[in-house]
């Protein structure tokens, strides 16, 4: 079926939002910039709500809305795909949204560039909405760089403060990297298939024959190099190893913006582009092994760096990281609509567990977990919310992060052979270390006493009713978002996974639902002596952790406290290499030699010319007499020469 204009709506109205604020926030509209960004993504998720109805209902859409370029084969245009992968995406991007826009009004308040904020989070919804919601791989692109720019921008949004512009920077250039190889295989896109068209595309593998290119002696697999291309994209914006560095410092925005990236926007993007690109995927069992693998080890790796982390939100940031690599682990064993699910569950204890730190820091002014404690007894709300938030997280049963984590664990057991098996024991590991590190946190912030001082303490205080609603609305998300996928070994139809089929279809499991109950019942089992462990070390007064910080103050912790020192190892390896050419080397050929050379050589010519031409103004007139008669005699040596060749 053909697109609407309340398909349309859905993106333009945050846009609209955007113009407007960004127009005449700064003079006209001031601290009411809330108000119109509020309303029109409160907006855009009633329509999208009206839209999931339609698709639930059977209907699905898809056309162009505006062709602007039409070059032999290359047709591109502004168009919409609106199918069930689409709608998943725009519940979470627009509830996440509309709650962090509401839980803003009070977190931001009194903030200087309180409209350009605004203005900022308007866009960050449009862009990502346009990713979300495009029928072709360009539209795609297009909404891809619109949410980097936009993550630099609210990363970067206390722009005075170094640490933030340093971590705007970091972010925006890492995915630089990331969005090269995808853009390569963009193009390689165009030139196997003649279209950048989603139907086009798709419809073209069918009759794919899996021709090679040779290079440098090799011959590469076409399909295999176009997904892997595809997938560097991915690795970039949700974050996985080796391109996960930037996350952690865009806690350096305001916390609002990090529920938005984290649960909604922007590292999602790349779990959807993995789904959206499923037929490509597929045609690639080397490319879907690399998938696997790099979401097994990020998930792991993320999840040991946030064992020892002190710092509230740089915990739940290495947590977003393990989380996307158990959906990035998902797509690469074809489990497309398990990834999808936990991105959907994802976002919604994501999303509290950040506005519940965000709520905390408000209170305490503080975000070291190290100068808390104590604080269920002055945040009930913000307390008991976060509980059951790191409880979803956590895998504990009936919750929403339950039923998807464990749908990835038992696929990924059931498919590809011995090679499953280990990917499923990483992943059950990661479920042990996620419900550790979740309740260390939980414990060291809400419970004991308070360690930031006595006259601090004095004024802790809940957070006002503007930023504790979205609190509880996102809790019962986080409690029942998981029962649209409950899985058959429990006597149930899983209708997410079923609702998704005609997208990406499902993997076929080999196992039995004995077999899955006993992943099931491991991974409970798992959680649970997660929490335990947590309790044992951090929940009772203990000097367990202090002793064993100092056993393991050799490599080991320090390893992990440093984040197994890559950022160290990007510092020397390419970060001060590259500034020590720019500065040694380029900077005085280009800006030395060319630069400076074109802008002092024209004015220092000029000067030179009109000296030459200054002397010939003497003052003295036999000079000028002279001169002219020269010139006269030199005229009439021309006109006889020129009458004689008559």
């Amino acid at each position: 079926m053909g697109i609407t204009a309340t398909h349309m709506l859905i993106p333009g109205l945050p846009l609209l939002a955007f113009l407007i604020n960004g127009l005449f926030g700064a003079r006209v509209i001031k601290e009411k910039a809330h108000w119109i960004a509020t309303l029109a993504v409160a907006g855009s998720w009633l329509l999208s709500v009206l839209t999931v109805m339609d698709v639930l209902g059977g209907k699905t859409y898809y056309g162009d809305v505006y062709r602007f370029l039409t070059s032999g084969s290359l047709q591109l245009a502004v168009g919409f795909c609106i199918d069930q992968l689409t709608v998943v995406m725009l519940v979470v991007v627009t509830t996440v949204s509309t709650l962090v826009h509401i839980y803003s009004i009070g977190y931001m308040h009194g903030e200087s560039g309180y409209w350009r904020f605004y203005s900022y989070l308007s866009l960050f919804t449009f862009s990502m909405l346009m990713l979300v919601m495009s029928n072709n791989f360009l539209q795609l692109y297009f909404g891809w760089e619109a949410v980097g720019v936009c993550s630099y921008l609210l990363i970067g949004f206390y722009y005075n403060k170094e640490s933030a512009a340093i971590a705007g920077k970091k972010a925006f250039i890492v995915n630089r990297f990331g969005d090269f190889g995808f853009a390569l295989g963009l193009f390689l896109v165009f030139i196997n298939f003649g279209s950048l068209d989603y139907r086009t595309v798709f419809a073209a593998l069918q009759n794919w024959q899996s021709p090679v290119l040779h290079i440098a002696g090799f011959d590469i697999d076409r399909i295999t190099l176009i997904a892997l291309l595809l997938f560097c994209g991915a690795v970039g914006k949700s974050a996985q190893f080796p391109l996960h560095v930037w996350l952690p410092d865009a806690m350096e925005g305001p916390t609002p913006v990090s529920a938005l990236i984290h649960a909604a926007t922007m590292v999602t993007a790349g779990v959807f582009l993995l789904a959206r690109c499923n037929p490509i995927f597929n045609m690639s069992h080397s490319a879907m092994m690399v998938v696997a693998i790099t979401g097994a080890f990020t998930a792991l790796f993320a999840a040991t760096i946030a064992l020892v982390q002190t710092d509230i939100k740089r915990v739940i940031a290495y947590s977003t990281i393990s989380q996307l690599g158990y959906m990035v682990l998902a797509c690469g064993v074809g489990a497309y609509s398990a990834g999808i699910f936990h991105l959907y569950t994802h976002a919604f204890f994501k999303a509290l567990l950040f506005l519940g730190a965000g709520s905390v820091i408000h209170a305490v002014h503080d975000q070291d977990i190290r100068n808390m404690g104590g604080l269920y007894r002055h945040m009930k709300t913000t307390a008991i919310t976060f509980w059951i938030a790191s409880l979803s997280i956590s895998g504990f049963p009936l919750l929403a992060g339950f039923f998807s984590k464990d749908e990835i664990l038992w696929l990924t057991y059931a498919s590809h052979g011995s090679l499953g098996k280990v990917l499923w024991m990483v992943g059950t590991l990661v479920a042990l270390l996620t419900a550790f590190y979740s309740f260390r946190l939980i414990f060291l912030t809400f419970h004991g006493q308070f360690r930031g001082g006595h006259e601090k303490e004095h004024h802790l205080h809940e957070s006002p009713s503007v930023m504790t609603i979205p609190l509880i609305i996102l809790c019962v998300g986080s409690v029942a978002a998981g029962w649209v996928g409950l899985p058959p070994a429990l006597g149930f139809e899983n209708h997410f996974a079923h609702f998704l089929m005609p997208v990406v279809g499902h993997p076929e499991a080999h196992g039995s639902h004995g077999e899955e109950l006993m992943v099931m019942l491991l991974s409970i089992a798992v959680g649970l002596a997660g929490i335990g462990a947590a309790w044992m070390l951090y929940g009772k007064k203990s000097d367990i952790p202090d002793r064993m910080a100092a056993a393991l103050n050799g490599v080991p912790y320090r390893w992990l406290q440093n984040k197994y020192y890559v950022d160290e190892f990007y510092d020397a390896v390419i970060v001060r290499p590259v500034i020590w050419v720019a500065k040694n080397v380029l900077l005085p050929v280009t800006d030395g030699a060319i630069i400076e050379g074109i802008v002092n050589g024209v004015p220092k010519s000029i000067g030179w010319f009109g000296e030459k031409l200054r002397s010939l103004q003497t003052g003295v007139v036999h000079h000028y007499a002279t001169i002219m008669a020269t010139g006269a005699f030199a005229l009439v040596v021309l006109a006889l020469a020129l009458m004689g060749g008559r």
